[in-house]
């Protein structure tokens, strides 16, 4: 029988507490549509996000770049959604 990847936490078992700000870090290819990227798919599950807030830091050779969103998480499954909307996107390469 397979077992579920992320199998459901019942919510007074879970170490987060919602709402809460979660930030979550991506890293991919340091160029400004990977930023756009990463930004539509956020909003899309946090209307909320302000851009503003998103932290950048580029690698030491230039090739890539690390963001910080912090998004305010409402459940388990908004997280679940977001962090799989980033790991499918191409221009996306680890996701923390």
């Amino acid at each position: 029988m397979n077992q579920p990847v992320n199998p459901r936490i019942p919510p007074e078992e879970s170490l987060i507490q919602y709402p809460c700000a979660f930030p979550i870090k991506v890293m991919g290819t340091h160029v400004e549509t990977f930023v756009e990227a990463v930004v539509a798919i956020v909003v899309e599950h946090d209307p909320t996000f302000d851009a503003a807030t998103l932290v950048r830091r580029p690698s030491s050779s230039g090739n890539y770049l690390g963001l910080t969103v912090t998004v305010t998480a409402t459940s388990r499954e908004q997280l679940d959604n977001i962090y799989r909307n980033l790991t499918g996107h191409p221009l996306v390469k680890y996701v923390l």
